[in-house]
């Protein structure tokens, strides 16, 4: 059983200016949004028993939060399944805690995941249910019951367990990270993310599964070619070494497919990257009906040039 606390009650523990160890477990963007004051941000995907308690200052009691309390109690029952009795959840999560009066610090807005996961449900569902009434092929039809049907299943799991997968994927994408300088296309990845659901399993790209090493010696030998999905001001500024250019923007209006053979080799692997991998998995889903070998890379620019893929550097 998971002792709970009020808000009210932990207002009145601040007010008395006692130690109090408080751990957030939503998203970083989540709490990039809006936190009590005094917490400390530590997701709950992350969350490790046999360090958290080092990463808050003082003694007494962990209380976890998060927005209205679910997670929060997740937590202290990982901590106390690894044999730490002394935690407690705050009740009715960040929420209830700035209705009281609690201070909290404002950021960004942010999306909650609970409202990532209902529209992420409910564009899998809608798109299992355009295939089952429009596919061209029987298999397209029996693909679309079985995805709205896995979807309603693992709904009705995740009420009866309190427990949802769909959340637990969500909360580890990008745009659910700390905000930063890749910040445009992470809201570019979390329009990918929805795009591709509605689209159907049948389109919807994933980053490859192919090693830096096996790319980088693909692209040595020949036998791939890397591009740059975004836009001309960004390559000009900095780009990889030898990519080419062919902006999101521009596969977007529509590009012949002559004019693309000129750049894009059908008989080679096409790896595609962006900034911080949103904007190439929508250009992999307009190149992959038109024959390409296209496999977008997961990795966010920066994170390619520190694996060691030479950069030129512009203006």
């Amino acid at each position: 059983m998971v002792t709970t606390i009020s808000p009210q009650n932990l207002a009145d523990l601040l007010r008395e200016k006692k130690p109090l160890r408080l751990v957030d477990v939503r998203t970083p963007a989540e709490f990039g949004e809006v936190h009590v004051e005094t917490a400390t941000n530590v997701p709950l995907d992350r969350l490790d028993p046999a360090t958290v308690g080092n990463l808050v200052a003082g003694e007494g009691p962990l209380y976890f939060i998060c927005r209205s309390g679910g997670r929060s109690g997740k937590a202290c029952e990982k901590m106390m399944a690894a044999g730490h009795a002394d935690v407690i959840s705050v009740d009715g999560g960040t929420a209830a805690c700035e209705t009281a009066g609690l201070p909290v610090i404002r950021g960004r807005k942010a999306m909650s995941l609970e409202r990532q996961v209902r529209i992420a449900a409910g564009a899998l569902v809608f798109a299992g249910v355009m295939l089952a009434a429009f596919g061209g092929t029987e298999t397209l039809r029996l693909a679309g019951l079985g995805i709205a049907g896995f979807v309603g299943a693992g709904l009705v799991f995740a009420g009866v367990t309190d427990t949802c997968g769909m959340a637990m994927i969500i909360a580890r994408m990008p745009w659910n990270q700390a905000c930063g300088s890749a910040a445009s296309c992470s809201r570019v990845l979390l329009l990918a993310a929805m795009l591709t659901a509605t689209a159907g399993p049948a389109l919807a790209a994933s980053p490859t599964r192919d090693s830096l090493p096996a790319v980088q010696q693909a692209v040595a030998e020949q036998k791939a070619v890397i591009i740059d999905v975004r836009e001309p001001d960004e390559w000009a500024e900095s780009h990889l070494s030898g990519a080419r250019l062919v902006p999101l923007s521009r596969l977007k209006a529509g590009v012949a497919p002559a004019d693309l053979a000129r750049v894009l080799p059908q008989d080679k692997i096409i790896y595609c990257h962006c900034l911080a991998g949103g904007r190439c998995l929508l250009a992999a889903d307009i190149l992959k009906p038109l024959g390409y070998d296209v496999r977008p890379l997961g990795q966010s620019y920066d994170e390619l040039v520190a694996a060691g893929f030479p950069a030129v550097t512009g203006r």
